[in-house]
């Protein structure tokens, strides 16, 4: 007989854990938080203009009526001309809020803002938390049915049960929108995606194993069910509960729902029942499961011990008991953590996406075999540095992706919105999947629309791409995908033992010398070429041929530059370790500038709420004359066309079109008379102030002659203090996402990173130099410009 009380239905153990009296840092830095003004987490926040009176007549009256009107003609029309068809309501009555038990509508606002967050942040999802004060089942169903004019779909949320069964099952009938209960569902698909791994792992089949489940509330029965459908068999389930084992005859605690697993059995408690089982299921209360009872199990039993905070069983305890034991939990600090994050907002994606009017098994499944599948995959570098020292490939103690991995966007809602249209349920359906999963990736990589062009093009030609520091594992992360992608060959500077080391512990599947080449700076065949070629650059800056020899030994983007100088790559990046300016020096001294340039610079770019904006020059030349400020500009141009943009370009000033006479305006001012002469067609203005650059209305009110139209996009500065501090500061005030340095003005295409870079700032500068490569600069292309002679 299993003693516990009956435990709340399970839900995501992030938001609402139990404090206990060695957490109360914790509570009040909680209360804290929720009390930062503005109270609470969510906010509405218009996704129109409404400056002025014209947008005003165009959001409610009278412009309005038109789109009510649409929507009368053709109710299909409400997923276009409003936010329904991505307005999610977490309706609650505060039933069953974990680890809470019943405390109510109210108190459990929190809990509900805190899901909205997450839908938010994990697929970009809006919104409402809803808290109904009411626990009659008819009532909680009339009120939620009437709201069905507001949302795309439901999630039902800390309902207790036998409630929380029959609210969603009526509610599924009326309404014409996914209702879906997470804390039944959300645990179902995440716990069926560890015991899909973990029964591949130990090299069991579902249609052999035994099952053992404790609880028998919502996420329990959920539970079994989706297991069902998966192909375990039912006959191979036995379920306890408070009151022991579900038989048939059995009348004590039992409810229609519970009685689909009773089974024909003498065994009446869970040590009976737990004897020669495969996998124990617990959604229940602490300590219900013994060492006793795991030594029992079958061989390499699966303990899905999910009770929240305390699980069934310790995970030391279960190991110690059975070392051969696999085992997740519904906690972050133990390995396999059971958290439905993994699976809701992505769920809830796929289904708003193709307006799915139901979130049938077929959908659930595919979420169950998504989320698997993506633990068999090299995780990202992101991943990695959040659970540094976790192991990350699939096996016992990794059977489902990390929670924060921003991959389960593009993996888990394609599948579900693949599965709805497959179903029958789907009344948008996708037509173009692979646009579909651009825009997916976009949100993931906010880099995703802006970096398009330069990977379709880097895939045009297949170049060689050289990376400096082969040892980084972000380096080999940004190899393998750049290698996945059939975007580039690639060659690594690196030694081979260590190289060979850090693929083993990312877990990755690329190989030295098959499928990358590996240039051994210990032990190279063409050392005794690189070193002589080095000193032949060289012999006239100072460096003796035994600092030749030392330096081919030892830095290891004087190498990659060497390599790409004798044309044996043809493009390079380095910078992810070490400074910038020493990376710098060796590619200018090796690579050189390009004919006509006067020297190097750098263009960052800054994707921001605003905009895409380019920056220069935020690295290498302290104060740059009016012709290297001309001369940056039209290089900078140019790698804004290559992202499809059309440069628009200020020249920024404290001065405003003339206002002041200082050498650092007049120096502006002449950098626009240059660039009027050499490159007409370009749309350019200056001297002005940033606020002009980026506000249309004021430039016109203060120099209504000005050459640019609307937003400038390339912002040139005066001088590198300026550049940088720009930079960095919208960078972080503006929560921007970097991209580049992009080294502009080189007679081949190299570029330098900043150590902060991670693996997908590698990718995409990899792709960057590669189209530098196959489509060279205006400068490079003309080597007869000469911008001192103009």
């Amino acid at each position: 007989m299993l003693r516990y009380k009956r435990a709340p239905c399970f839900t995501l153990i992030a938001l609402v854990a139990p404090f206990m009296p060695d957490s109360d840092k914790l509570y009040e830095s909680a209360l804290r938080y929720h009390r930062m003004a503005p109270a609470g987490k969510l906010a509405v926040v218009a996704t129109k203009p409404l400056v002025t009176q014209r947008d005003l007549a165009l959001a409610y009256s009278p412009g309005v009526a038109a789109a009510c009107t649409a929507i009368v003609d053709d109710p299909a029309q409400a997923a276009q001309l409003t936010a329904r068809g991505n307005l999610v309501a977490v309706i609650s009555n505060g039933s069953a809020v974990l680890g809470l038990g019943n405390i109510g509508p109210l108190a459990s606002k929190p809990v509900m803002e805190g899901k909205a967050v997450l839908f938010k942040k994990f697929a970009n999802i809006d919104c409402f938390d809803i808290e109904v004060d009411a626990t009659d089942a008819d009532l909680f169903c009339k009120v939620v049915a009437a709201l069905e004019p507001t949302f795309g779909a439901i999630n039902l949320e800390d309902i207790k049960a036998p409630e929380c069964f029959i609210i969603e099952e009526r509610l599924r009938k009326i309404m014409d929108i996914p209702v879906f209960h997470d804390d039944q569902h959300g645990t179902a698909i995440v716990a069926g995606a560890a015991i899909y791994n973990a029964l591949k792992v130990v090299g069991k089949s579902f249609g052999n194993v035994k099952l053992v489940s404790t609880g028998g509330g919502a996420a329990s029965l959920a539970c079994l069910d989706l297991l069902v459908s998966m192909g375990l068999a039912k006959d191979n389930i036995t379920l306890c509960d408070i009151d022991g084992v579900v038989y048939e005859g059995r009348e004590a605690g039992m409810n229609p729902y519970k009685a689909r697993y009773a089974r024909k059995t003498d065994m009446r408690s869970l040590s009976d029942a737990i004897e020669g089982a495969d996998i124990f299921l617990g959604l229940s209360a602490p300590r219900v499961l013994t060492a006793d009872m795991v030594k029992k199990m079958g061989s390499q039993p699966v303990i899905m011990a999910l009770a929240n905070p305390e699980p069934e069983i310790m995970p030391d305890l279960a190991r110690e008991a059975r070392p051969d034991a696999i085992i997740a939990t519904g906690r972050s600090d133990f390995p396999n953590q059971v958290n439905n994050v993994l699976c809701y907002p992505f769920m809830f994606r796929g289904a708003l996406d193709v307006g799915a009017t139901d979130i049938n098994e077929a959908m659930k499944i595919a979420a169950v075999k998504a989320i698997a599948a993506l633990a068999e995959k090299e995780v990202s570098d992101v991943v990695a540095r959040a659970y540094e020292g976790e192991p990350l490939r699939l096996g016992p103690d990794y059977l489902i992706p990390k929670p924060f991995d921003a991959r389960l966007m593009t993996e888990v809602a394609p599948a579900v919105a693949k599965a709805a249209m497959d179903s029958g349920v789907a009344r948008r359906p996708i037509e173009d999947f692979d646009a579909y999963l651009a825009e997916l990736n976009t949100f993931v990589f906010r880099s995703g629309n802006l970096m398009q062009p330069i990977f379709e093009r880097a895939r045009t030609q297949r170049k060689r791409l050289l990376f400096a520091e082969g040892e980084d594992e972000r380096v080999l992360q940004a190899a393998q995908a750049l290698l996945d992608e059939r975007m580039a060959d690639i060659t690594v500077v690196g030694r081979p033992k260590v190289v060979q080391s850090r693929i083993e512990k990312l877990g990755l599947r690329i190989r030295p010398d098959v499928d990358f080449e590996v240039v051994n700076p210990q032990n190279d065949a063409r050392y005794g070429e690189y070193w002589r070629s080095y000193h032949e650059l060289m012999e006239r800056k100072g460096v003796s041929p035994d600092e030749a020899r030392t330096i081919m030994r030892t830095n290891n983007t004087a190498i990659a530059a060497l390599a790409l100088h004798r044309g044996e790559a043809d493009a390079m990046v380095c910078g992810a370790v070490g400074r910038y300016h020493r990376h710098l020096t060796h590619v200018l001294d090796i690579v050189g500038l390009s004919d006509g340039v006067k020297a190097a610079s750098a263009l960052s770019v800054l994707m921001l709420g605003k905009g895409t904006f380019f920056l220069c020059d935020t690295f290498i030349t302290p104060d740059p004359t009016a012709e290297e400020i001309a001369e940056v500009t039209i290089l900078a141009a140019d790698e804004v066309r290559r992202f499809g943009l059309t440069p628009k370009v200020a020249l920024l000033s404290h001065s405003n079109f003339g206002s002041s006479r200082t050498h650092s305006a007049a120096k502006m001012r002449t950098a626009l008379a240059l660039l009027h002469e050499m490159a007409p067609d370009l749309e350019v203005e200056g001297e002005m102030h940033g606020d002009a650059a980026i506000e249309e209305k004021i430039r016109d009110r203060i120099f209504p002659h000005s050459r640019l139209s609307g937003m400038a996009n390339l912002l040139v500065m005066p001088n590198l203090d300026a550049a940088n501090i720009s930079y960095e500061l919208l960078k972080v005030l503006g929560d921007g996402l970097p991209i580049g340095p992009l080294l502009l003005g080189t007679k081949k295409s190299a570029h330098i990173v900043t150590p902060s870079v991670t693996a997908r700032g590698l990718l995409n500068m990899g792709a960057l130099a590669l189209v530098d490569a196959i489509d060279p600069p205006a400068l490079r292309r003309s080597p007869s410009i000469d911008l001192l002679d103009v």
